[in-house]
């Protein structure tokens, strides 16, 4: 077994492909240790900086306190804790949908609400680009699955036609795309579902508590890890699809329910991006502040992707990059495609703006000649 798994680890490595773990900790203002080095990091998905906010880690604290350290067994058996139905609650008014499900992770809400929507008989109609976990669910499904080209409207048209005769159609998008930052055409996208008869489904990881987006999709999907702090994820739409959830979404059904210092510290969060709009104004001024620094075109999300081709090249830049105090990962296939591998640089609001110039100026001196003209 060891000599089969070191050949495939020697592949991964001649490629520039293979991966790692290192135990990192972190403080306020993106400050991490990480092999012993600090340096502030560029590459977290905590948006508004809540994951080190006094309130949500005393909310933590508390809740932990008054219910314990776990949920002791999966919602439908006995650890379906109070705190759940208050974040349902608050999630669903906020997103002016009429219920919400909290999951244990965003990938297990797309895994296990996908196959409840479609089966063997339907179609679903997916953004190229979309999350591995909705690729996921949409295998799981059974259904037949078509790819439309990234943002392409005309090619998701293409799709939708030459349907099976009675099929369920079910098109599937993220609101901001995670690795380029982009926004969905969503009111496009919708225009087409109606001419269709299909449902549509996005995933709003990267844009709740941030990207205010008009979302008319029926069933939407979102994580409590990124900008709300935390760990966890949710569905919300109707009301009675949302109870269909507790008996048909095998990913909640079969899994235990999430700890109540996790829900007590999302309450806490949700709560205050529902109350502090400049949390969201903040980071979103921050990362222009950046790219206007290096010229580049006014950002749409938290999120600046800065393409650089082959995993080799992005390594050696991130290398140079730590070297200068800024952690900014490379990206590199199976997470983007081949030859799109790339620094994605993602803002908070919890970042100084000293050290957001200062990344910049480090940019200008490592990266490769030309890559900021594109």
């Amino acid at each position: 077994m060891n000599a089969f798994a070191q050949a495939k680890l020697d592949n991964l490595q001649a490629k520039d492909l293979k991966r790692g773990l290192d135990p990192t900790s972190r403080g306020v203002g993106g400050a991490i240790v990480r092999n012993g080095k600090a340096s502030i990091s560029f590459c977290d998905n905590d948006y508004l900086g809540l994951s080190q906010n006094p309130r949500v880690v005393a909310a933590a604290g508390a809740a932990a306190i008054r219910y314990g350290a776990g949920a002791s067994a999966s919602r439908l058996v006995s650890g379906d804790s109070p705190l759940n139905h208050e974040l349902e609650t608050m999630i669903a008014r906020m997103k002016g949908l009429e219920a919400c499900r909290v999951f244990g992770s965003g990938y297990m809400a797309n895994m296990g609400t996908i196959p409840v929507l479609v089966g063997k008989s339907d179609v679903v109609v997916m953004d190229e680009l979309s999350h591995a976990c909705m690729h996921a669910g949409a295998q799981l499904s059974g259904a037949e699955v078509r790819l439309f080209k990234h943002n392409d409207v005309s090619d998701a048209r293409l799709q939708m036609q030459s349907l099976p005769a009675g099929a369920r159609v079910l098109l599937l998008t993220e609101t901001v795309f995670s690795m380029d930052g982009d926004l969905a055409p969503l009111q496009e996208l919708q225009a087409l579902c109606e001419e269709f008869g299909a449902w549509m489904m996005t995933d709003d990881a990267h844009g709740f508590g941030v990207i205010k987006q008009d979302n008319p999709a029926l069933i939407q999907m979102g994580t409590l890890s990124k900008a709300v702090g935390v760990y966890g994820g949710y569905v919300c739409g109707p009301s009675a699809f949302i109870e269909l959830l507790i008996s048909r979404a095998r990913t909640f059904v079969f899994t235990t329910g999430l700890p109540p210092q996790v829900l007590g510290a999302a309450l806490e969060a949700v709560s205050i991006i529902d109350r502090d709009k400049q949390l969201a104004k903040s980071v979103m001024s921050k990362t222009k502040a950046f790219t206007d620094a290096l010229g580049l075109p006014a950002p749409t999300s938290t999120i600046v992707p800065i393409l650089l081709g082959e995993a080799k090249v992005a390594l050696d830049v991130q290398a140079k990059l730590l070297e200068d105090g800024f952690h900014v990962s490379a990206i590199r296939p199976p997470t983007v495609p081949a030859g799109s591998s790339r620094l994605r640089i993602a803002f908070s609001a919890a970042h100084e703006l000293d050290d957001i110039l200062s990344l910049a100026e480090s940019l200008k001196k490592h990266l490769p000649k030309g890559v900021l003209r594109t």
